[in-house]
């Protein structure tokens, strides 16, 4: 992509937003902020914010907002019943379940969707997958350095520096927000970024409902890994009477065989989606400007969308 202001080639990056991780974080961060007609849109005003931050300091020439078409799919849940069950208010036999989602909240959405429709920024979820599986996918031979935005330790288990794809962790906020490299998950957990999926799945994640290896924390989990290689090694030292495994972890271990059967499937983001990567470039100027001073207009946005409008030109 080439600057209208120097002429010269900015070098290709892709940004990969986990966008319902997002703007949760805008509803809950920011505080109220009421349209002309008392609507609460600050989830909305967050998110433009986010991009404008986010989009000024590492200027990606690609960039998805990517989607959950469904939060809880069914195939995760065939294989653990109590994935996301937790945060489950309607069960939907023909669709996807309803997430728990506050009324203001779930109220702003729909103008999220205008909002990013009317700058030309790119949206896409797949039916059937979680926004971590588009991620995944588009992270996956993108063929240029890929930033992940995102407060969710699950995608930890795509950060690779040969294929310079790296995470930037937003759990403290977008403004204190960390990258993680390859260096930063074995200084944090112990274990090698390719190693991650295993390392979670063994020590499991209340706030996606899935159970664990009992008994298996985080240290012990390293430790396995680093005594093991992966889970498979892991199943096999439990299973071999002739292991060196200590009898406390294999009694663990062998408790979990049949959790350990399935979980990996659940925890692992799928990588091969077949996703239209046709339309990944930031605009750099609004597609529809007329419709984005409309929307601010209607929603009181005016100035985070003067602030994006003057980012992406940037």
């Amino acid at each position: 992509m080439t600057s209208p202001q120097t002429g010269s080639a900015r070098p290709d990056r892709l940004m990969l937003l986990d966008t319902a991780s997002m703007y949760f974080r805008a509803f809950f961060g920011v505080p109220e902020i009421s349209a002309p007609d008392g609507t609460n849109v600050n989830a909305v005003r967050g998110l433009m914010d986010f991009i404008s931050r986010l989009v000024d300091e590492y200027r990606p020439t690609h960039l998805v907002c990517c989607w959950d078409d469904d939060w809880r799919p069914q195939w995760r849940v065939d294989l653990v019943p109590t994935y996301k069950s937790h945060r489950v208010v309607e069960e939907v036999p023909a669709g996807p379940d309803v997430e728990e989602v506050p009324d203001p909240l779930e109220l702003q959405v729909p103008i999220i969707r205008e909002v990013l429709d009317a700058f030309g920024i790119t949206v896409i979820g797949a039916a059937g997958y979680e926004a971590d599986d588009v991620i995944g996918t588009l992270a996956t031979g993108a063929g240029m350095p890929v930033d992940i935005v995102t407060g969710d330790r699950d995608l930890f288990q795509l950060v690779d520096d040969a294929a310079q794809v790296r995470v930037l962790y937003i759990a403290r906020g977008v403004g204190r927000h960390e990258r993680v490299d390859e260096a930063w998950v074995r200084e944090k957990y112990g274990v090698e970024a390719g190693q991650y999926a295993d390392f979670a799945t063994m020590r499991g994640d209340t706030s996606d409902g899935l159970p664990g290896v009992a008994g298996v924390g985080e240290k012990t989990a390293a430790s396995l890994l680093a005594a093991h290689g992966d889970l498979a090694g892991i199943i096999a030292a439990a299973t071999d009477d002739g292991s060196e495994m200590a009898p406390g972890p294999r009694r663990k271990i062998l408790a979990a065989l049949d959790y350990l059967e399935v979980a990996p499937t659940v925890v692992a983001v799928a990588r091969e989606i077949d996703l239209d990567r046709t339309a990944l470039e930031l605009p750099r100027t609004p597609r529809e400007p007329d419709r984005v001073v409309a929307l601010a207009e209607q929603w009181g946005l005016e100035s985070p969308a003067e602030r994006l409008t003057t980012t992406l030109v940037g």
